[in-house]
């Protein structure tokens, strides 16, 4: 089984040495010291008090690499647009493009049934580019779990979580989806395959809308966020908003909003990944995480006055540092 990681970086790494080391042929497309580091001397994943070490191919130019049978991406969805076409150089008519990337994805609408049957969502793909280069016929949904970072260039230390929510746009359980489940399960990752994954993007986007960009403008932590009453009230308010929006489109909530943000103060004093991007000096998630959802909003005829502000303020703070 060849498999791509494209964007091999915490969780792109992560995912790569577990399967290198359970017999996958995995080619690691990445850039820089990171790159460099791989090179020379393997990639290292420090997790659960083991060190283990992968040896996978390493390259900087995807058009190197050859048609393969999965590509995984799993960079941040703002710089899919420019990726596009080196992603597309790995694939073939019978490769699937499995998508990792936090919010909503590009195919969203694809194939769904009713009035919005196939429709593009602007803000994550402006202009149908991703459409048109990555076909959503050939897309596989994947929910990322696990905590990890790039501790050192070629040094991966994961923090927690092993599950990776696998789904058809169309829900079924095609052959290819089933081999690659097997193939994560056996390199020790949870793999389950949802008929409805579209649901499961939208429970951890529902944190992710609002915590997310809250962190970004009070530089709070989660436990702050989830804890401060006043906080979790504005928390509460957009994601009420949004799960308005999201019942619209036929998802179907499994756990209630109070449960949803209970869970994310269970996670402690832990600095989301936005925040962590604005004190690194790089670009937001903004339009995947919250501009998308607007979108969505006014697809159905759903107003989101306070997820509205939100962005509004959020777009400000990241054009003042330099990163919208």
């Amino acid at each position: 089984m060849r498999i791509a990681i494209f964007g091999a970086g915490a969780i792109g790494g992560l995912l790569g040495v577990k399967l290198a080391l359970a017999g996958a042929n995995v080619t690691f497309v990445a850039r820089g010291p990171h790159l460099a580091a791989m090179q020379a001397d393997g990639v290292t994943l420090v997790s659960g008090g083991e060190t283990l070490v992968a040896r996978p191919r390493c390259l900087a130019d995807a058009h190197e690499a050859g048609v393969q049978d999965y590509v995984f991406v799993t960079l941040k969805a703002h710089s899919l647009p420019s990726a596009a076409s080196d992603i597309a150089a790995m694939m073939g008519p019978d490769t699937a493009l499995v998508t990792g990337i936090n919010g909503v994805p590009y195919w969203y609408f694809y194939g769904v049934d009713g009035p919005h049957r196939d429709r593009r969502v602007e803000s994550v793909d402006p202009g149908g580019v991703l459409w048109n280069i990555l076909p959503p016929s050939q897309a596989i949904g994947c929910v990322v779990y696990p905590a990890a970072e790039v501790i050192r260039p070629g040094v991966i230390e994961h923090g927690y979580g092993d599950r990776f929510s696998l789904g058809e746009p169309d829900g079924s359980r095609s052959p290819r989806i089933e081999a690659l489940s097997r193939a994560m399960i056996a390199a020790g990752l949870k793999a389950p395959i949802r008929p409805r994954i579209r649901d499961e993007i939208w429970v951890k986007l529902w944190g992710n809308l609002a915590f997310n960009p809250l962190s970004a403008l009070t530089l709070s932590t989660l436990d702050r966020l989830a804890g401060e009453p006043g906080l979790r009230q504005v928390a509460r308010a957009m994601m009420q908003e949004a799960q308005a929006v999201a019942e619209a489109l036929g998802i179907r909530f499994p756990i209630d909003v109070e449960r949803r943000i209970d869970g994310a103060a269970e996670v402690g004093a832990h600095k989301t990944s936005m925040l962590q991007d604005l004190e690194r000096g790089r670009p937001l998630e903004t339009e995947a995480l919250l501009g998308a959802v607007l979108e969505l909003g006014t697809i159905v005829g759903r107003d989101m006055p306070i997820c509205r502000v939100v962005l509004a303020l959020l777009r400000e703070r990241a054009r003042q540092a330099g990163l919208h």
